[in-house]
């Protein structure tokens, strides 16, 4: 019989609906962060550099991106005979198809994979945060304490703590409340969404609580447990945590990369982050170019000049260009004499010649305000901008445009641009 001490679910299923246009074809997961990574490299680097061998990724929103970046795990080394990685999406039951309702029931669909390693301890993950964590120090408090659930907890400021599950432990970091969402929190100790469950534990909560629709933990698993009097622990994380779940939150996590001292360091030997790389030249930047405080992906072709920009493997830009303040994923191509403010650029984009991007004053997004904000300009992926278009901040182009889309050349600020067929 195979046993592992403890076994990761890492529940990568989400489709990150206020990233707006970045997500519409792709999991929040798989999403491109810091030049060459996704998303989801970041927990499973901490896995492996945690000696964490065995994780069920649960994919369910567009997995396809993710599955070919995952693959059979050989980046992060997890391409073991026995355990490794796994991509779990929902299948077909003989009774009823399935999908997952809410990510306990996700990791409850899942109980065979899980029990085929017969571990003692379960970690819990979610596949859309910006951190580095060593798991295992995490398990040895839940081992000192004894305890049978322990929540990885992290102050935030009292005045965002409503938007968070808020943990309410005592001196010994036991936790004696909780409360989702609340109102008026009573503590600022908020839930990352990292869990280590005994096995044993889980097990009987996932069996006891199946029927709830939308089982989740929050709301269903961790009260049935505290209910039931199992010793419910809190251990506090103080490093760097980013949810990248808005795409402001996701702008800023990858501008404080190009930091002269980082916050967040990918250059770290100790804890090194591990993505599955394409093979590419190197970069190319032109004589008469300009690059500062940028990170340049592997393959990109820099003309003209960047500044305070991460910039993805394979790009192009342009003579005469200028990108300032953006973000711009793999294999985009931007043409000449354009320019570039505080814009998020998907991956495989094609930007004509003389394109103004975040011009004027901003104006409020007339579809998605709460998702299109902060003056960045989002252009959703394999999208098109013809020659000499300029567009103005807070607005949105998703697809294939041409000159008649656009009103004496222009989008206005706040405007939304999408193609039939790409939503």
């Amino acid at each position: 019989m195979i046993k592992k001490e403890m076994i990761a679910m890492l529940l990568a299923g989400g489709q990150g609906s206020r990233l707006g246009v970045l997500t519409s074809k792709v999991a929040k997961p798989a999403v491109a962060f810091g030049g060459k990574y996704r998303i989801i490299d970041f927990p499973l680097s901490n896995c492996i550099n945690s000696g964490v061998d065995t994780v069920g990724v649960l994919t369910q929103y567009q997995p396809l991106r993710l599955n070919t970046h995952i693959g059979i795990g050989i980046p992060w080394d997890l391409d073991r005979n026995i355990g490794g990685v796994t991509v779990l999406p929902p299948y077909e039951k003989s009774s009823n198809s399935e999908w997952y309702t809410g990510t306990a029931n996700a990791i409850y669909q899942n109980l065979e994979y899980m029990e085929s390693f017969n571990p003692e301890y379960v970690l819990i993950l979610s596949g859309d945060h910006i951190y580095k964590m060593d798991y295992e120090v995490m398990l040895d408090f839940h081992k000192a304490r004894g305890a049978e659930v322990t929540i990885a907890v992290m102050p935030v400021p009292i005045e965002e703590a409503s938007r968070f599950g808020i943990m309410i432990a005592d001196e010994n970091k036991r936790i004696t409340e909780f409360e989702e969402k609340p109102e008026h929190p009573r503590s600022n100790l908020a839930s990352m969404g990292i869990y280590i469950f005994n096995w044993k534990t889980l097990k009987e909560a996932l069996i006891a609580k199946a029927d709830q629709p939308a089982l989740d933990f929050g709301k269903h698993v961790i009260p049935y447990c505290h209910a039931k009097g199992a010793p419910l622990y809190a251990y506090e994380f103080t490093g760097y945590w980013k949810d990248v779940g808005t795409l402001s939150s996701y702008w800023e996590a990858n501008m404080e990369l190009i930091d002269i001292v980082p916050e967040f360091n990918l250059y770290e030997e100790y804890w090194k982050i591990y993505t599955k790389s394409e093979i590419q030249p190197p970069q190319y930047i032109a004589d008469d170019s300009v690059v500062e405080r940028s990170i340049i992906g592997e393959g990109t072709d820099v003309y003209g000049k960047v500044y305070n920009s991460v910039i993805g493997c394979g790009v192009t830009i342009g003579k005469g260009t200028v990108v300032r303040d953006s973000i711009i994923m793999n294999q985009t191509q931007i043409g000449d004499g354009c320019e570039v403010y505080k814009a998020i650029i998907a991956e495989n984009v094609q930007i004509g010649n003389n394109v103004k991007l975040g011009v004027g004053e901003e104006e409020e997004n007339d579809t998605a305000p709460h998702i299109y904000n902060h003056g960045i300009v989002t252009i959703g992926e394999k999208s098109v901008i013809p020659d000499g278009i300029s567009v103005g901040k807070n607005s949105v182009i998703f697809g294939v445009t041409s000159a008649a889309d656009y009103k004496d050349s222009y989008l206005a600020g706040g405007k939304t641009l999408i193609k039939a067929g790409e939503e």
